[in-house]
């Protein structure tokens, strides 16, 4: 049972510079799975992925560029401290992203794997990226407004927010891509859901 009376324990500047790192290199980590196996995920990373596709254009410049547009909404709901810390995650995402397709290379990735353990592997590292007040944007502003002005679970918010997006892939990807990525969504989602809960985590930043 979580005591009200205990002090918060905020963190400490090598502890969020830490956690940026690790949870940005875990994102992206999942981003390379993803693009070797086809694979979509939601928010606007899953947007990114989808235009990388269509387009050929690298994942973390679409992934940067789709995110501009949600700054406003998380300078004006969120504070500037919020807003900066997302925008430099961001941008190491869409760094390390384009890095990590250079320094790891696959040669065989099964679907099933990759869309289980690139969920997973982005999952942790969204969680990592929330517990120390930044997110990756898009989405993931609207979901962490939404549970801090009504209490509702960011990941299930995202998770039927991802599933639209998901949807609209089907006018571009085989279904089978489709299918495993829903697999992939649900698993990135419920790691989030399950342990990112209103009130569970005291930690501040």
């Amino acid at each position: 049972m979580r005591d009200d009376n205990l002090p918060q324990d905020p963190h400490q500047p090598y502890e969020d510079v830490m956690a940026m790192l690790l949870g940005t290199l875990f994102v992206a980590l999942g981003v390379t799975l993803y693009t070797q196996a086809v694979l979509l995920t939601g928010s606007t990373a899953g947007m990114a992925l989808l235009l990388n596709y269509l387009t050929g254009w690298g994942f973390g410049v679409w992934f940067f560029a789709i995110n501009l547009p949600f700054y406003y909404l998380a300078i004006k709901r969120m504070g500037w401290s919020f807003t900066l810390r997302t925008f430099v995650a961001i941008g190491l995402v869409s760094v390390f992203s384009e890095l990590t397709q250079r320094w790891v290379t696959f040669e065989s990735v099964p679907s099933l794997y990759a869309a289980i353990m690139g969920g997973a592997l982005i999952g942790v590292g969204m969680l990592m990226l929330f517990r120390h007040r930044t997110s990756l944007g898009g989405i993931n502003i609207l979901a962490l407004y939404l549970q801090q002005r009504h209490g509702w679970r960011a990941g299930y918010v995202q998770l039927g927010i991802d599933g639209l997006i998901l949807l609209a892939a089907l006018t571009q990807l085989p279904l089978d891509r489709v299918g495993y990525s829903v697999i992939g969504a649900v698993t990135l989602n419920l790691i989030i859901a399950l342990n990112h809960k209103p009130g569970r985590y005291i930690g501040v930043s």
